[in-house]
């Protein structure tokens, strides 16, 4: 596929080692190739997201999501129909059109689980994420840190947008209006240019200050998790104690009295801190889509599949271009942007194959 080929040469290589300029040019640490990633089954249908229950063996601890009403959660369907049942007419739909394939990580190719250090992606997902990226122009973008994000998906024929996607990396062959002030080049293996877009590095200095009076001021909370994303810094509190919440939220805020110039955003049992600029998943999006040599065409078809309320930015850009499929990952009724839905990790799964099955088919026409 030419779009494919243009866009991640500088990424196709036979082994792993491929990343190795990757890890050079961030100054980050390699986990070590002998060390296997664990596999970990998908989220059960019969799980809910408020009661912390012990996966089988020594697996990770998987998320019991809220009871709701399935009255209210089939009336949610009639708004926000299933992606996979109404799949052959979306790709009806999408005959003559380019699609580009954009993915969040947490929620959505992964479990949510209790410790965000062992939200690794099964093993089939993975297959299936690989599979759809050689055959369509494929993003992960994610709330993570760019290193973090490539040691959890270990693939290096998809592009990757980290810190809601403040840290992008994207060859620089393809053009972009965007302000290049933010971006910095850099040589891979094969001697090609490559950019790493970052629009809030000048925040990184209040970022770091942040990060350590947070692990400073919050060691005595039981179940607080601090997790350094680099440009945005995520205070997990899935496993802190009700009552320790108000305590943990009031520290929180009194060390960014001091900081105006950063803010506090929610998610997922989640508390981020996040550079106060005008740029989130949807601006990635965006430019991805420049770089991926789509802009404003009129031909081109978005599909963006995520979980969360920062993924609604990205939906808002689809709906805004009247052309893509914004589609949420949610097993409740929840107000968002998106056309279509998916349950689960385990249907967006589902969704991939078909997508890969349909690429097959449609190539023998």
């Amino acid at each position: 596929m030419i779009i494919i080929d243009s866009l991640f040469e500088f990424l196709s290589t036979d082994n792993m080692g491929s990343f190795a300029w990757f890890y050079q040019v961030l100054g980050i640490q390699r986990r070590p190739e002998h060390i296997p990633i664990p596999k970990v089954e998908p989220i059960s249908k019969s799980m809910n997201d408020d009661t912390p229950v012990l996966a089988a063996g020594n697996g990770p601890v998987y998320i019991k999501k809220a009871n709701y009403d399935h009255t209210s959660y089939t009336s949610w369907l009639m708004k926000h129909p299933s992606a996979l049942s109404l799949f052959d007419h979306m790709m009806t739909a999408a005959k003559g059109k380019r699609i580009a394939i954009f993915l969040d990580y947490d929620g959505t190719l992964s479990p949510i689980v209790a410790d965000p250090d062992q939200a690794f992606m099964p093993e089939k997902m993975r297959s299936a994420v690989n599979d759809v990226a050689s055959r369509f122009p494929t993003a992960i973008i994610s709330g993570r840190s760019l290193d973090k994000l490539y040691e959890f998906v270990r693939l290096t024929n998809v592009c990757y947008a980290g810190s809601h996607g403040m840290d992008i990396m994207a060859p620089t062959r393809l053009k972009t209006s965007y302000n290049t002030k933010y971006q910095t080049k850099a040589i891979d293996i094969k001697g090609d240019e490559v950019v790493l877009f970052q629009p809030a590095q000048e925040f990184l200095p209040a970022i770091q200050e942040v990060l350590r009076e947070l692990e400073e001021e919050t060691k005595l909370i039981p179940g607080v998790i601090i997790e350094n994303n680099k440009f945005c810094i995520s205070v997990h509190f899935r496993q802190v104690q009700e009552e320790d919440y108000t305590i943990l939220e009031d520290k929180v805020k009194a060390i960014l009295e001091d900081y105006p110039l950063l803010r506090l955003t929610r998610g997922k049992k989640v508390m981020e801190i996040r550079p106060l600029i005008k740029w989130d998943k949807g601006h990635a999006l965006e430019y991805l889509l420049e770089f991926l040599g789509f802009g404003k065409s009129n031909d081109v078809l978005p599909i963006y599949i995520g979980d969360d309320q920062t993924d609604e930015d990205a939906f808002k850009v689809i709906q805004s271009r009247g052309q893509g499929y914004p589609i949420l990952v949610s097993s409740i009724p929840k107000d968002t942007g998106a056309s279509y839905s998916l349950h689960e990790p385990m249907e967006v799964l589902s969704f991939l194959l078909r997508l890969i099955r349909w690429k097959e088919n449609s190539s023998r026409w």
